[in-house]
């Protein structure tokens, strides 16, 4: 298991620094990121700035939303042995689908896109009956999909959360 920062998509301005967040800020997310239990002391003298500074401008980056630090955990070594992107077409509301989606705990990923596909949902699962059930019982007899498309993961080889301030 280890420890990771996300932060939420945010435009970037002519510059390259994301809207309203400062290089400080910047700064401190990305020591987060490679550690997200580096003491404040530690990314305060990184950064510039005191312990306490470095406490409130983490606390607050937390409550506006802009990053949360949770465990990350490897599917396989706590017994989810299966995992698929699901492409989902839609008939009629698509928020609807999506929420009943985000509702499910299988569904790790739901987002509305373009193209082909209505919605794109990762979903995490314990085997491939699992996984069958998820897609024929519970994703496909949603009222408005139409159809979905899977696409079983047979080895993850690279997944990082390190894009949040470049």
């Amino acid at each position: 298991m280890r420890s990771v920062v996300s932060r939420s998509a945010e435009f970037r301005n002519g510059n390259g620094s994301a809207h309203g967040l400062d290089a400080v800020s910047l700064a401190i997310i990305e020591q987060l990121q490679e550690d997200g239990r580096r003491p404040y002391s530690a990314i305060g003298k990184a950064v510039g700035l005191s312990e306490a500074a470095v406490r409130q401008r983490v606390q607050k980056l937390l409550d506006q939303g802009v990053m949360q630090i949770v465990a990350v955990t490897d599917p396989l070594t706590v017994g989810f042995r299966r995992q698929a992107m699901v492409g989902v077409r839609v008939e009629g509301d698509i928020e609807s689908v999506a929420e009943a989606l985000t509702a499910m705990s299988e569904c790790e990923y739901v987002v509305v896109t373009a193209g082909s596909f209505d919605l794109m949902v990762e979903v995490v699962c314990e085997d491939d009956d699992h996984l069958l059930d998820v897609i024929t019982k519970r994703i496909r007899t949603l009222p408005g999909v139409r159809s979905t498309e899977s696409f079983v993961y047979l080895k993850l080889k690279k997944q990082t959360y390190m894009w949040g301030t470049r």
